[in-house]
């Protein structure tokens, strides 16, 4: 076994044990190649649907270094849920964030598309939501050391709360809509999706060239999670995070995960 697939073992069998991993499981990986192809490995093991993909920013100046100004990570069928949902876990002993995010749904696939603005990536889409995403990994520097460590293990993704859709989206009005998180009723960030890069579409834009590298492609009815609005904020078991998105709000409580049974 390599250094790529003794990590993607470590990562996959930590998540569903739902266990800490307090140092990183191997070599980490130094370019962006590497990452990915943990991250590919990790999902060959894992073997869940995949119905859609985080998108995160890589800041500078590791973004001109590496070449790249985002990074992305998949999102499985069982992590993704609605707001009558009260509570998300994270991983209690590892890494563990929640994000106000807005979520694209893909109408139609990216197969033979590269390189595309976001007036054309605009076109594959069918709808825009409002959401949360939590972000947790068994590792606790996950954040901490930087980009291809986040890769490497699912993009730091651990699920997706999916609330209205942004009336009127097509317009794109919604990059002005303020946005407000906060945990356990206090203010932890502001912000607009316009000061995010190229903004929401834009991330679809990156996700299709991203995935085309890997012999992938976005598909009808999947999810682009597109980056975190106010910024990606730490929490624990037993505290809340809401979002609100000009007049549209999403909240959840957030729980310690539980072992999860493979079949």
């Amino acid at each position: 076994m390599d250094n790529r697939d003794r990590i993607a073992h470590a990562f996959v069998g930590a998540r569903q044990q739902a266990r800490g991993l307090p140092t990183y499981p191997g070599e980490r990986p130094t370019t962006l190649t590497d990452a990915y192809a943990i991250q590919d490995r990790a999902i060959a093991i894992d073997g869940r649907q995949i119905v859609g993909w985080k998108v995160g920013r890589i800041n500078p100046p590791l973004d001109a270094t590496l070449g790249s100004n985002r990074l992305a990570g998949p999102i499985f069928a069982e992590q993704v849920v609605g707001t009558e949902t009260e509570a998300l876990p994270v991983i209690a002993d590892g890494f563990a964030a929640a994000e106000a995010e807005f979520c694209v749904r893909i109408g139609r696939s990216s197969a033979g598309l590269r390189r595309l603005t976001p007036e054309q990536a605009l076109e594959l889409v069918d709808a825009v939501h409002v959401g949360i995403e939590i972000a947790s990994s068994p590792y606790p520097g996950i954040n901490a050391d930087g980009p291809l460590v986040t890769i490497s293990d699912y993009g730091n993704n651990f699920g997706l709360s999916i609330g209205r859709e942004v009336p009127g989206w097509r317009d794109l009005s919604f990059l002005d809509w303020p946005v407000e998180s906060r945990i356990d009723g206090a203010v932890v960030g502001r912000a607009t999706a316009r000061t995010m890069l190229d903004g929401p579409i834009g991330a679809v834009a990156f996700l299709i060239d991203c995935l085309a590298v890997r012999g992938l492609t976005l598909e009808p009815g999947q999810w682009v999670s597109s980056g975190a609005v106010t910024g990606v904020h730490g929490i624990a078991p037993g505290q809340r995070f809401e979002a609100d998105f000009g007049e549209m709000r999403v909240a959840c409580g957030i729980v310690a995960a539980g072992v999860r049974v493979v079949g």
